[in-house]
């Protein structure tokens, strides 16, 4: 009653910009939040259909005050998402509810990250203009190049953006068109969506992006908060992928997806009665398996999305790989892991371009590394676990060819992750190997060593005990003098060595 009161008493007579600056003080009062409320308060007014205009410049208000991150998104140009995110109004189909809580497979999240905008800035710290621009282009241009491909975005913390789309294809088709704009690439070539820089902005220079996209699987919600803001799993999971990412990858772009996504892109586009879209139509992106990672308990099936036509001889190994993450997940250490390991370390070198890299000491006899020689170290490697059975120098081959990889520029991160990964894993199981050789070294010392060889052994035991305690011994005498001098002397020449900064975030 007291509505139905107040709004005829303000009813009577008013205009059409009195009755919206009485609405504008309910919006802006927090006193209407929802369209529904809103209907149901501007009901005895709706018998005049000029208020329908105002209801809905009303409505626009009140999505801008409180629906947060989904304050632009418009029926017209995001209509996927409109309808998974909106309870749309039987009397308004442009108006509605946002709805607060998701657990819908059509919806998906990218969380994007510009590589060197910190770097940048400091560099233009005498050059403000240039960083306006960058500034403007985050703020808008991405704005942009969101609606033309029916998604919506926002800027968070700087240099980091989240996309929400509605469709795993939208997802991939603005992170693309997002790494076109910024790094000056022509990947997705969409006549629709312009991804050309204009004005200051041709000046700015070019960017690489790292991105991480999840989403498709009714098992992880997307929380709307109060304010219209995101919470839930689908956005932290997606900051962990662009996070995985930005290791992976920490001076190109490169995006880095759940298994699900590429699962519903492939079939969006196999279903769709329009056709396929132009990445698929173009061959434009490879799906490259990347195994599982685990976030807050939750084993999480991965791709990268390969992009870049130089980087497409990944698919010549994805085989092998696939083959490494099947023998990892059931733990086949005695012989399959190390096998397969060292069949796609092969394969990685038959495939990847030419190098030629020159190690400090020679490796084997090879005064240089190649592709061939590479391929070469992983066939000894191979014979002396497979073959041979010494684990010691199979694990030690491991680490030279671990050290030479490192050492490679275009040699691929993942597969070098896995390299140090396994080769810790085997190193951690030679060190019990050898605790175990070395007991029953000592319990069978006399069988192993016959005459001056078993005194000789004993002699050296003995001796070496003896020694580590002389020598304890020694360094607390006070004979040794000057031990402060010598200290602080240590200091001095080691002081850059001595340096200690901790360090979060990406470089």
């Amino acid at each position: 009653m007291t509505i139905v009161k107040d709004i005829n008493e303000y009813n009577s007579g008013m205009t059409e910009y009195e009755f919206f600056s009485f609405l504008y003080d309910k919006i802006t009062a927090k006193e209407i939040t929802t369209f529904s409320k809103l209907k149901e308060y501007t009901a005895p007014a709706m018998r005049d259909k000029w208020t329908h205009a105002v209801i809905m410049r009303a409505f626009q208000l009140l999505k801008r005050v409180n629906w947060g991150f989904f304050a632009a998104i418009c029926p017209n140009t995001q209509k996927k998402l409109w309808k998974e995110m909106v309870i749309p109004d039987r009397d308004f189909p442009e108006a509605g509810d946002l709805k607060k809580t998701l657990q819908i497979s059509n919806l998906y999240v990218a969380m994007l990250d510009i590589h060197g905008y910190t770097k940048f800035c400091m560099e233009s710290r005498k050059n403000l203009s240039m960083m306006h621009t960058l500034d403007w282009a985050i703020e808008n241009e991405v704005k942009r190049i969101s609606t033309q491909c029916g998604v919506i975005s926002q800027r968070e913390r700087g240099d980091e953006m989240v996309v929400v789309a509605a469709g795993a294809t939208d997802a991939l088709m603005a992170t693309l068109c997002i790494i076109d704009y910024f790094d000056k690439t022509e990947i997705v070539n969409d006549p629709s969506i312009s991804t050309k820089r204009t004005g200051n902005a041709e000046a700015l220079p070019a960017f690489k992006i790292t991105a991480g996209i999840t989403g498709g699987n009714t098992q992880s919600p997307l929380i709307i908060t109060e304010r219209g803001n995101l919470a839930g799993f689908l956005l932290n999971s997606g900051a962990r992928l662009q996070t995985r990412a930005n290791e992976l990858s920490p001076q190109d772009s490169r995006i880095m997806i759940a298994k699900q996504v590429m699962m519903n892109y492939e079939k969006e586009n196999k279903d769709n009665a329009a056709g396929k879209c132009i990445l698929m139509q173009n061959d434009s992106i490879y799906f490259f398996d990347t195994g599982h990672i685990e976030f807050k308990g939750v084993m999480i099936p991965t791709c990268e999305v390969v992009f870049d036509k130089n980087e497409r001889y990944k698919e010549k190994f994805a085989e092998d790989m696939t083959r490494l993450f099947g023998s990892i997940r059931e733990n086949l250490w005695e012989q399959r892991i190390y096998q397969d390991l060292m069949e796609l370390l092969t394969r990685v070198a038959q495939c990847m371009p030419k190098f030629t890299y020159t190690p400090p000491q020679p490796v084997h006899g090879m005064q240089t590394i190649t592709n061939e020689s590479y391929v070469q170290l992983c066939r000894l490697a191979m014979k002396a676990y497979c073959v041979n059975e010494d684990y010691y120098l199979a694990v030690d081959y491991l680490q030279q060819l671990l050290s030479i990889s490192e050492k490679i520029p275009s040699f691929d991160r993942l597969v070098l992750d896995y390299l140090q990964g396994i080769k810790d894993k085997y190193q951690l199981l030679l060190d019990a190997f050898e605790k175990h050789i070395d007991k029953e070294v000592e319990e069978k010392a006399s069988t192993i060593f016959h005459g001056d060889h078993y005194k000789t052994w004993n002699a050296a035991k003995n001796g070496a005990q003896i020694y580590e305690k002389l020598r304890a011994i020694g360094r607390k005498s006070k004979e040794i003098t000057k031990k402060k001098n010598l200290w602080l002397n240590m200091l001095t020449q080691n002081k850059g060595k001595m340096e200690f900064t901790l360090y979060s975030g990406k470089k």
